[in-house]
């Protein structure tokens, strides 16, 4: 592991890869997922975050995990870099790293451990294991709560925490982790293009994108203007995304839980675009008609503005 390297490397857009399935949902077709990537590194992307949420992780085996993480590593050139989603106990992280590792992966990116009650201190220990446990980057996941500023802080003095991906929507909160966290870090936006400018300005280096599984050229388009602080196109171009963010973050039809839209937009963009998205598995459902229509209709509408995005 190089820190200084990886942390240079995540001061980018970060996508957060779908995960096409076999017609029948039971294996992953890995090779529909090998010309995806591909065509996303062709088209400038150069940070991947395979396994993780837009990647229905929690719907994959430890097997089909470690298959997408090594597609990735195989579909992309020298200058890309891969950081696959972990999330367990101490010894299940370990192992699933250890085979990221083994196919070339040069981070993990660790979610949120999936149990009921946590306690900070607990936390703090929880992370400090996994990085003893690890030779690759590792980069922290606050998706919520459960991960409060005080681990945060505790944590990025780690030599191997290379990265913090910051999805809350709430700026004040991570102005106020960056100020306090002497670690040396790269802060990244993990909440995607809506909040892009305002978390730039609050030291963001980068963010993750779920929309670049489609629309690769529009997201680099935005991080472009922001790096280079023409403030009145990324708006533009920030404007034009708001409404398929937004449509991600509805239940879907038939259900009252925020964001069954999330995965399944995405990858009907991607059919739309010419790559393969496909359905998806449970416990998510795919869109229904009214959801399509209007994923159709914001994508001809960005692709009528800003050019082929694909």
């Amino acid at each position: 592991m190089q820190p200084q390297r990886l942390r240079r490397n995540f001061e980018t857009v970060a996508f957060t890869t779908a995960v096409p399935f076999t017609d029948d949902r039971s294996e992953v077709d890995t090779a529909a997922l090998a010309d995806n990537v591909e065509r996303l590194y062709d088209r400038g992307a150069r940070l991947f975050i395979p396994c993780g949420n837009t990647g229905e992780y929690y719907a994959l085996t430890d097997e089909e995990r470690t298959a997408v993480v090594e597609t990735h590593v195989e579909a992309t050139g020298p200058e890309a870099t891969v950081a696959g989603g972990v999330v367990g106990n101490v010894p299940e992280v370990s192992r699933l790293a250890s085979r990221y590792e083994a196919v070339g992966a040069d981070a993990i990116m660790v979610m949120h451990p999936d149990h009921t009650y946590v306690h900070e201190e607990g936390l703090k220990t929880y992370y400090h294991r996994i990085c003893d446990e690890t030779d690759l980057g590792v980069v922290l996941y606050k998706r919520g709560h459960d991960l409060p500023r005080g681990v945060i802080v505790d944590v990025s003095e780690r030599e191997e925490v290379v990265a913090v991906k910051f999805g809350v929507d709430d700026v004040k909160e991570f102005a106020q982790t960056v100020q306090d966290a002497d670690g040396e870090v790269t802060w990244v936006n993990g909440i995607a293009e809506r909040y892009a400018l305002a978390f730039a300005v609050e030291g963001a280096s980068g963010y993750t994108t779920g929309l670049g599984n489609f629309l690769p050229r529009t997201t680099l388009a935005l991080y472009d203007a922001i790096e280079n602080e023409h403030w009145e196109r990324a708006r533009r171009i920030q404007r034009s995304l708001r409404p398929l963010e937004d449509l991600r973050d509805r239940p879907g039809e038939g259900s009252a839980i925020d964001g069954g839209n999330n995965v399944p937009v995405v990858k009907y963009g991607m059919d739309l675009a010419g790559f393969e998205g496909g359905s998806v598995r449970e416990p998510l459902v795919d869109l229904d008609s009214r959801g399509r229509e209007r994923v159709e209709r914001h994508y001809d509408r960005i692709e009528g503005t800003f050019g082929n995005p694909t």
